[in-house]
């Protein structure tokens, strides 16, 4: 599950530790980073951020971190440092991300076969489907699934 709220304002230690006493194992939260510890090319905060989010324990899952800036290798290679090596992470260039449903089969199709390409590297990859009036992303994320994991003419 996404805790996408988090890019506005980090909670509390606790609230991490509550979400994580409340669900089975094997769930996974995907946290964002909260936005002003990376907006307008500065990087501050990762680690003070890095251990409150850690309180899920074994509940974490990848730490997203949108990048909402054009490109700048000075800025990638520093953020790529500071950040935590036992922690996983996931960059989110704004620029790559699936943002206008509908989508079709056919290009989810093509898309399962990049993630595949990168899944052969031994690369995990993360897929993040934006949706505004209608939920739909999660129904495009489980087709996207089926897809990459051979069951897409089920």
């Amino acid at each position: 599950m996404e805790l996408n709220s988090t890019f506005r304002r980090l909670p509390a230690e606790d609230q991490f530790e509550r979400w994580a006493d409340q669900t089975e194992p094997g769930f996974k939260f995907a946290v964002t980073l909260a936005r002003h510890v990376t907006s307008f090319g500065r990087i501050e905060g990762v680690d003070a951020a890095a251990q409150t989010i850690s309180k899920l324990g074994d509940r974490l899952g990848p730490v997203r971190i949108k990048v909402l800036q054009a490109r700048d290798d000075g800025f990638l290679r520093l953020l790529l440092d500071t950040l935590d090596p036992e922690m996983r992470w996931a960059l989110d260039f704004r620029h790559l991300r699936r943002r206008n449903p509908p989508y079709s089969d056919e290009g989810l199709a093509a898309e399962a076969k990049r993630i595949e390409a990168l899944l052969g590297q031994g690369l995990d990859v993360f897929a993040y489907f934006q949706h505004e009036d209608e939920p739909t992303a999660p129904r495009y994320a489980e087709r996207l699934l089926e897809l990459v994991s051979g069951r897409g003419g089920e």
